[in-house]
C-alpha cells in the first residue's frame, strides 16, 4: 500500500509531470517484472481483508471465551489446592475441545475463502505495452489503468484521457448525482476531493464514459482507506443472523439461571465451595452450544463447495442460510426468463413501415455513445453495418435511469444533429414533429396524429417486441457541447423494435420454484405489454401490476400492502426496485434479488440475499452475496435446495443441543437439591460435553429429508423453545428415573452412581441424534454412515471407559452388570418415548402453523 508521490493530501494538484517522472513509467504501463517488485515492496492493494490475523492469533483468540478462562483458572486453583489430576485433565479437555473447534473452521472458511476470490472484481491495466485483467489486489502505484461503463476504480489516481468519462463518487463525497471527469491541471485551491475534477478514486463506479488513469495511491493510503473505519457500516443482519442471536441469548439466559440455582444450593448445603464452583461452570459448558460456531461454519462451507459444482459462488457464507430461507425472488426479465439474445427485427417510422432512416439514426447513436452499451445497443450495431462516413461525434449526454434515453451529438462538416434514443413514451413527449416517407418536411404532432403513433408503438410491445423511440433535431454548427435541455422540439423518426425470446427452459425452472415455495416478482425497466408478453408466453400468471408513475404516489406503508399481491413491477428506476424489496422485506419476507448492471447494485445491498451472474458489471457482482456462473433459473433452483439442505443440518445441531442435553443439564441441577455429593464431578461433565461434541461433528455430512428442502423456513426461536420444553423434560424424567435405579436398586455410592449417572447421560444424548434428526421413521431416514459410525464409537467409548484405566483419573469404577442391562431397557424405552412426543409435537406444529 504507498503512494509515490508528494506526501500532501492534494496531490491531484500537483503538475502531472512530477508524479510521471517519480512513476518512472510510460504509457506503455509498468513491466511485469516492476509491477511485481513494486507489489513486494508496497503491499496488495487493500485496506481490510489483508490484515487477517495469523494463524497462531487465531488459535489463541478461541480462548477468548469467558466459560474457557473461568475453566482454566478454576483449573489452576485446583492445582494449587492439590488437585493437580483435575487441573490436567480440565486443560487437555479444554485444549482439545478448542483445537477440534478452530482446525474444522478453519479449513472450512479456507476452502469458501479460495471459492470466492474465484470470482472477485478484476482491473485491466497495461503490462508490458498489453492490455491484462488482473485482481485489483495486484494493482500498484504507476499502473495504467482501462476503466469504462460499469467499472469500479480500482485505486486512486489521475486522469490522463477520457472521453465523456462520469464517475459516481457519493460513498465519499456524499454528491447525489455522478460527476464528469477530465484530464488537466487544476487551480491550487481545488483542495478537496469534491474539486478533483482530474482524479478517480478507489471504490467509486464509472457510470458512463472511459478513461485512462495512472494510479497514484493504493491501499489504506486511498480516500476511501483512510477513512473506512469510520464510513464502514456492518452490514444488515440476515434473517440467520438474527435467528441465531436469538438462539445465544436463549441459551445464555437458562445458562445464568441454572448455575445461579446450583451454586445457590450447594452453597445451602455447606458443600466443598471449590468443587461447586467448578460444577455449576462445568454446566455451563454443557449447556452452551460451543460448537455452534464450528457446525454453521463446516456446513456453510461444504454447502458452498457443492453449490460451486452446481455453477454458484457464494461470496458471503451465511447468505447459503438466507438463499434456503428465501420465499420471494425479484428479477429482471432479460437473461433469466429470456434468452438475453436480442435481435433487432424491425426499424419502422412513425406509421409503422419499414424505414432505413430509423436504422441509420439508431446506428450513429449506438456507435458514437461512450456509456455502458446495453444489449440494445449490441443489436443494433451488429444488424447491419453502415458507414458512418464523415460524420464525427462531438457530445454526448450519456443515459440515465430517470431520463431513459441517450444522446449524441453528431457532425459531418455541413450539418449537426442531436440524435436520441430511448424509452418510446420518454421519446414521444419530447417530440414536437414527425417524419413521414416521401415528405421533405416533418409533419406537426397533434393530438389525432401522437395518439396513433402511441397506438403504432403500443402494439409492437402487445406481440412481445421490445420499442426504442429514435428522434433527432438540427442544431446550429456552433452549437458546442450537448445538455440535457437540448432534447427538447425532437423530430420523432420512428421505432427501433427488438425481441428476445423465452428460454425454452424458463417455464419448467419458474413452476419447480414454485413448487418449492418460492414466489417470483418480475421488476423490470420494459414496458408491461412486453412483460406480459413474456408471461403469458412462460405460463406465468399475472396477480397484480404495479408501473413505477404508480410507486412513486404511494407511501411506504401503501406500497408493502401492493407488493404482497403484485408480481409485475414495470417501467421502474432503480429507486423503485429498492422500494420494493424493503416494502416486502418489511412485510416479513425473505427476499432475493438476481440482478447484474450499474443500476442494481442498491437492489442487491438491500435485499436478503444479492444475487448476480459471472457477465456482470463490476459494481453489481461486488455487491452480491453470489454470483451465477450460468444465468439460468434451474441453477437458483439448485442453490436454493442445497441452501436448505445447509440450513437443515444446522437445525439438527441446535434441535439437539437444546433438547436432550438441555434435559441433561436439567437433571444434574435438580440432583444438586437432594443428593449430598455431586452428581457428577466436574471432569465428567466436561468429558461428557467434549464426547458428546464430537459425536456431532460429522452432521454437516448428513442428509436432509425431503420435507425439509420442500418450502422456505427460518430458524423460529418459538419453534425450538417449543421443541425443548416437549423433549427436555422427557430426558430428564429418565435421568430420574437412573437416579432411582443407581440408589435405590443399585444401592450406589458416590462413585457408582457418578459413573452410572455418565454413561446412560451420554448413550441418551448421543442415540437420540437418530430421533431428532428426521421428522419421519429414523428407521426409513438413514444417517450418513461417519455420523453413525462417530455416535457408536461415542457410545461404546462411555460404555468401556469405566472398565479402563483412564477411568479411574476420571473417578469411575466399573458398574454390575445388572446395570446395563437396565440401561439397554431404559435406553430402548426412552427413544421410542422421544420418538412419538416427536411425531405429537410436529403434528400440532403443522396445525398450529395453518
Amino acid at each position: 500500500m504507498t503512494t509515490i508521490t508528494d506526501d500532501h493530501a492534494s496531490w491531484w494538484l500537483a503538475p502531472l509531470s512530477e508524479p510521471q517522472a517519480e512513476l518512472a513509467s510510460d504509457a506503455a504501463g509498468l513491466s511485469s517484472d516492476e509491477a511485481k517488485s513494486r507489489l513486494q515492496r508496497f503491499g496488495l492493494n487493500s485496506f481490510r481483508a489483508q490484515q487477517d490475523k495469523s494463524l497462531l492469533r487465531q488459535y489463541l483468540s478461541r480462548f477468548k471465551n469467558p466459560l474457557v478462562i473461568i475453566l482454566l483458572v478454576a483449573s489452576a486453583v485446583s492445582a494449587f489446592t492439590g488437585e493437580v489430576s483435575n487441573f490436567i485433565i480440565i486443560s487437555c479437555i479444554v485444549l482439545l475441545s478448542v483445537t477440534l473447534d478452530f482446525v474444522q473452521e478453519y479449513r472450512a472458511n479456507s476452502a469458501a475463502e479460495k471459492l470466492s476470490r474465484s470470482v472477485s472484481v478484476r482491473a485491466r491495466v497495461l503490462r508490458d505495452g498489453q492490455p491484462v485483467d488482473i485482481p485489483v489486489t495486484g494493482v500498484v502505484a504507476g499502473d495504467l489503468v482501462v476503466l469504462s461503463a460499469g467499472d469500479m476504480v480500482p485505486a486512486d489516481g489521475r486522469v490522463l484521457e477520457a472521453h465523456d468519462f462520469f464517475v459516481k463518487q457519493s460513498a465519499l463525497t456524499g454528491e447525489s448525482y455522478p460527476v464528469e471527469k477530465r484530464p488537466g491541471e487544476l487551480a491550487a485551491t481545488a483542495s478537496e476531493l469534491q474539486e478533483a475534477s482530474n482524479a478517480v478514486f478507489m471504490g467509486t463506479s464509472v457510470v458512463s464514459g472511459s478513461a485512462r488513469m495512472r494510479v497514484v495511491r493504493t491501499g489504506a493510503d486511498t480516500a476511501i482507506g483512510a477513512i473506512a473505519d469510520s464510513i464502514s457500516r456492518p452490514a444488515e443482519p440476515s434473517s440467520f443472523e438474527i435467528g441465531t442471536r436469538r438462539f445465544g441469548v436463549l441459551i445464555m439466559r437458562l445458562t445464568v439461571i441454572m448455575v445461579l440455582f446450583v451454586l445457590l444450593t450447594n452453597t445451602y448445603f455447606h458443600k466443598p465451595w471449590l468443587d461447586s464452583f467448578l460444577f455449576a461452570v462445568a454446566l455451563a459448558v454443557g449447556l452452551t452450544p460451543e460448537l455452534l460456531p464450528m457446525v454453521v461454519s463446516v456446513t456453510l462451507a461444504r454447502g458452498a463447495m457443492r453449490m460451486a459444482k452446481k455453477h454458484m459462488i457464494v461470496k458471503r457464507l451465511s447468505a447459503i442460510q438466507d438463499l434456503g430461507s428465501m420465499d420471494v425472488l425479484c428479477t429482471d426479465k432479460t437473461g433469466t426468463l429470456t434468452e438475453a439474445k436480442i435481435r433487432l427485427e424491425k426499424h419502422v417510422d412513425a406509421q409503422g413501415q419499414p424505414s432505413e432512416h430509423v436504422l441509420e439514426l439508431a446506428y450513429y447513436n449506438s456507435f458514437f455513445e461512450t456509456g455502458l452499451k446495453s444489449p440494445l445497443d449490441e443489436a443494433i450495431l451488429a444488424h447491419q453495418h453502415i458507414e458512418t462516413g464523415a460524420w464525427k461525434k462531438i457530445d454526448e449526454v450519456p443515459f440515465d435511469f430517470e431520463r431513459r434515453r441517450v444522446s449524441v451529438l453528431i457532425d459531418n462538416g455541413q450539418t449537426r444533429w442531436l440524435v436520441v434514443k430511448g424509452a418510446p413514451d420518454e421519446i414521444v413527449a419530447l417530440c414536437t414533429q414527425y417524419e413521414v416517407q416521401g415528405e421533405a418536411t416533418p409533419r406537426a404532432l397533434d393530438a389525432a396524429a401522437l395518439e396513433t403513433i402511441r397506438t403504432q408503438y403500443h402494439a409492437l410491445e402487445e406481440e412481445g417486441y421490445r420499442a426504442l423511440g429514435i428522434a433527432w433535431r438540427q442544431v446550429s454548427q456552433d452549437h458546442p457541447h450537448a445538455v440535457v435541455s437540448d432534447e427538447s422540439e425532437l423530430v420523432l423518426a420512428g421505432f427501433a423494435a427488438f425481441l428476445d425470446p423465452p428460454k425454452a427452459s424458463a417455464a419448467s425452472a419458474l413452476a419447480a420454484l414454485d413448487r418449492i415455495g418460492v414466489a417470483i416478482k418480475i421488476v423490470t425497466g420494459d414496458s408491461d405489454l412486453v412483460t406480459r408478453h413474456v408471461c403469458a408466453q412462460l405460463k406465468i400468471p399475472v396477480s397484480g401490476l404495479l408501473t413505477g408513475k404508480e410507486i412513486a404516489q404511494l407511501d411506504d406503508y401503501a406500497l408493502q400492502a401492493r407488493a404482497e399481491t403484485t408480481n409485475l413491477f414495470c417501467r421502474v428506476n432503480p429507486a423503485q426496485k429498492d422500494r420494493v424489496i424493503l416494502a416486502l422485506k418489511a412485510r416479513g419476507h425473505v427476499v432475493g434479488y438476481l440482478g447484474d448492471g450499474i443500476n442494481d447494485a442498491p437492489s442487491l445491498h438491500s435485499a436478503d440475499v444479492g444475487l448476480s451472474v459471472d457477465s456482470a458489471v463490476d459494481v453489481a457482482k461486488e455487491a452480491a452475496d453470489m454470483i451465477l456462473l450460468k444465468p439460468d433459473l434451474h441453477v437458483l433452483h439448485a442453490g436454493v435446495l442445497e441452501g436448505r439442505r445447509t440450513f437443515g443440518n444446522i437445525m439438527k445441531y441446535i434441535m439437539m443441543g437444546t433438547s436432550s442435553n438441555f434435559g441433561n443439564m436439567f437433571s444434574m441441577a435438580g440432583a444438586a437439591l437432594f443428593l449430598p455429593f455431586l452428581p457428577m464431578l466436574p471432569t465428567q461433565i466436561l468429558l461428557n460435553n467434549i464426547l458428546y461434541d464430537i459425536s456431532e461433528i460429522p452432521i454437516p455430512l448428513d442428509k436432509v429429508d425431503a420435507a425439509d428442502i420442500h418450502s422456505p423456513r427460518v430458524l423460529d426461536m418459538n419453534f425450538v423453545r417449543n421443541f425443548m420444553l416437549v423433549i427436555g423434560p422427557i430426558s430428564s424424567l429418565f435421568d430420574f428415573l437412573t437416579f432411582y435405579v443407581m440408589l435405590t436398586v443399585l444401592q450406589a455410592d458416590e462413585k457408582l452412581f457418578q459413573t452410572g449417572w455418565f454413561v446412560e447421560s451420554l448413550c441418551t444424548q448421543v442415540l437420540v441424534i437418530f430421533i431428532i434428526r428426521t421428522h419421519g421413521n429414523p428407521l426409513k431416514s438413514r444417517a450418513h454412515p461417519l455420523l453413525a459410525l462417530t455416535s457408536l464409537i461415542v457410545v461404546a467409548s462411555a460404555v468401556l471407559l469405566p472398565f479402563t484405566p483412564i477411568g479411574s483419573y476420571f473417578g469411575f469404577v466399573p458398574p454390575p452388570a445388572k446395570f446395563y442391562l437396565i440401561l439397554g431397557i431404559m435406553v430402548l424405552v426412552y427413544l421410542f418415548v422421544v420418538e412419538l412426543a416427536k411425531r405429537g409435537f410436529y403434528r400440532w406444529a403443522a396445525v398450529a402453523g395453518r
